[in-house]
């Protein structure tokens, strides 16, 4: 079984909501990052969303964008991501999945990206530039090796939504509202509709994520959702450090108050 299913099959026994965290790998480089999955993990998250640094991100806000940039100044890339995730599997237990753009898994070869997966133990990918509809293209890669494609959801996905949460597997990521991501005051989305109509339809749970950043907000939120994504405030957090210690205690304190949301 894909660990996302049995880490989420857990929460769902334990009647708990999911937090998942992300983090742009090499920002501000490899080592901070390797610690990091472990303060995480250390912290009670769920599952670890792995950022692969991209040139061109267009999903993202200022906020991922730069932690990007800093991170391919280090000359992190898909190779040294993969490095990663083997050194750090053996210890980590929950789920990790990679957030990349397709261009990166062509480049890589498809059959050789997804045969990396399964050996290193990434268990989903969230590819922003690679809609439901154009899934067809990584499906027979998907099944045979066993990493799943975590699809994405709007509040104007509408007509869409009924196929998407049919055929997904492990999460659907559920789009807070309109725009790229990054921390948000408020949301004006009619949740209530949204979520009615993705559980109306799906069979695997939906979080949600762009712009969610703290404890009330992750409180709020999961009154609808099945658990939180937090990326920008992660991220934010880590790039907000002199030393490698100040950056994973502010990693810490962040996860402290997002978790109060879940209390």
């Amino acid at each position: 079984m894909n660990r996302i299913d049995e880490r989420f099959n857990k929460l769902k026994q334990e009647n708990k909501k999911a937090l998942v965290t992300f983090l742009t790998v090499g920002d501000p480089n490899i080592e901070v990052s390797r610690q990091a999955v472990y303060a995480m993990q250390e912290e009670g998250v769920d599952l670890i969303e792995l950022g692969v640094p991209f040139s061109d991100p267009s999903a993202d806000g200022p906020t991922i964008q730069r932690a990007d940039e800093r991170a391919l100044a280090q000359g992190t890339d898909i190779f040294k991501v993969f490095d990663l995730v083997e050194k750090i599997r053996g210890d980590i237990e929950i789920p990790m999945v990679f957030l990349l753009y397709y261009n990166v898994m062509v480049q890589y070869g498809l059959e050789k990206f997804f045969e990396r997966c399964r050996q290193t133990g990434i268990d989903g990918l969230i590819i922003p530039d690679l809609p439901y509809e154009e899934s067809d293209e990584i499906k027979e890669f998907t099944e045979k090796y066993g990493v799943y494609q975590i699809n994405l959801v709007s509040p104007t996905s509408k007509n869409r939504i009924k196929d998407i949460a049919e055929n997904s597997n492990g999460f659907l990521y559920c789009i807070s509202s309109l725009g790229v991501t990054g921390e948000k005051s408020s949301f004006s989305t009619n949740f209530n509709e949204f979520v009615g109509t993705i559980k109306k339809y799906s069979r695997i749970p939906a979080l949600v994520g762009f712009g969610v950043s703290n404890g009330k907000q992750v409180k709020d939120l999961t009154e609808y959702f099945d658990g939180v994504i937090v990326g920008s405030a992660v991220v934010k957090a880590i790039a907000e450090g002199d030393s490698t210690e100040e950056r994973l205690n502010n990693l810490r304190e962040k996860i402290k108050d997002l978790r109060t949301g879940l209390e």
